[in-house]
């Protein structure tokens, strides 16, 4: 082979090689266009597709949407799809109720924006139905924000929230049932780092924990867009793999002290963290604190906020208690953790699409 054909053999191998990673892990346009789909705005008297796609944008714990929608006469049933629990880390199914209440408030506000008010009613398994009727669309800046807001789990640039924010966020996670309570102060924020690194690194060491949270992780745009769920490595600033490879490197470099540090270096960077208490630990009062969250998290983004969950002092249960007399507390069990701040914007997590998720 002379060099000419040495160089044109190259050529073709790294284009095949090219070509052979773009195939595995996708594009970030394609990515991109798919994202905005999910998110466009609802138009006024939608059908009900429309207000269960503006649903599923509600969090969820390692984005696994385990819900369920039932359509009826004037009413919407939303219903746990316990195929999408998490047993290692949610072993009561409290987070996957969570999410189920967050998805409720989504619908109720995307609902009452779009010509479709009405009310949530709640059962003591933590079912709930939306009751709506029709009416003049209700313009608000927390339905507005549903499309924009997402879990950004990087650093955040250390600005504090001025007051006026702060208040306007606490009424925002107002809700029967729910105590929110915010921390601003550096040392109660140096002291829930603590807390959340010693939970951190009782789950990294577990090995069913690293099983189940690798069930979840979608590596690259092909993976998270034929999935339609779980943690999206770009979202959280990780650079695109093939599925083998991410695999690989999460083993690799995926560890406690990596990990420890990681939540060290996001607490601090964080101006304040908000703590839910439900006031009664069941169902029902799980999806009240889930409501309550995906308000404070559509005001916070409707005030130009980023934030993440940060919840490995609730998930660990010895940890609990240290919590809730930090958050002052005492005798409640702490819900969820979320922190806030400044910071950039990232590629949104996946959704899977509505008649996956229509019972």
């Amino acid at each position: 082979m002379n060099r000419r054909q040495m160089l044109v053999a190259g050529g073709v191998a790294a284009a095949a090689g090219w070509l052979g990673w773009r195939q595995a892990v996708g594009s970030a346009a394609a990515y991109e266009a798919y994202s905005r789909e999910l998110r466009g705005p609802l138009a006024d008297d939608p059908p009900f597709a429309e207000l269960i796609r503006s649903a599923t944008l509600a969090m969820s714990g390692h984005n696994t949407q385990p819900w369920r929608f039932r359509l009826g006469p004037g009413a919407i049933e939303l219903l746990p799809d316990l195929t999408r629990a998490t047993p290692v880390v949610d072993p009561d199914d409290h987070h996957l109720f969570v999410s189920l209440g967050c998805a409720a408030e989504t619908l109720a506000l995307a609902g009452a924006a779009a010509g479709r008010p009405g009310a949530i009613e709640t059962a003591p398994d933590g079912r709930l139905r939306y009751r709506f009727t029709t009416a003049p669309p209700r313009p608000d800046p927390l339905a507005a924000a549903i499309g924009q807001r997402q879990s950004t789990r990087g650093l955040y640039d250390g600005r504090p929230v001025p007051a006026e924010t702060l208040d306007a966020l606490a009424r925002a996670a107002a809700q029967q049932g729910v105590r929110c309570v915010l921390l601003t102060a550096r040392a109660r924020l140096d002291a829930l780092r603590d807390l959340t690194i010693a939970g951190n690194e009782a789950q990294m060491r577990d090995p069913a924990f690293l099983a189940e949270l690798k069930q979840w992780l979608r590596f690259n745009p092909a993976s998270a867009m034929r999935h339609g769920d779980g943690l999206y490595a770009p979202a959280n600033g990780s650079p695109p793999l093939p599925d083998g490879l991410g695999s690989y490197a999460f083993d690799l470099f995926v560890t406690p002290a990596s990990e420890n540090d990681k939540y060290a270096r996001q607490i601090d960077s964080s101006p304040g963290i908000a703590v839910f208490f439900a006031e009664q630990a069941d169902p029902a009062g799980w999806t009240a604190v889930g409501r309550a969250c995906q308000r404070f998290a559509l005001a916070a983004t409707a005030q130009g906020l980023k934030l993440a969950c940060l919840n490995p002092a609730v998930e660990v249960a010895a940890l609990r208690p240290g919590l809730a007399a930090l958050a002052g507390e005492t005798g409640l069990r702490p819900d969820m953790v979320m922190r806030f701040g400044y910071g950039p914007t990232l590629p949104f997590a996946p959704r899977r699409p509505v008649a996956a998720v229509l019972a």
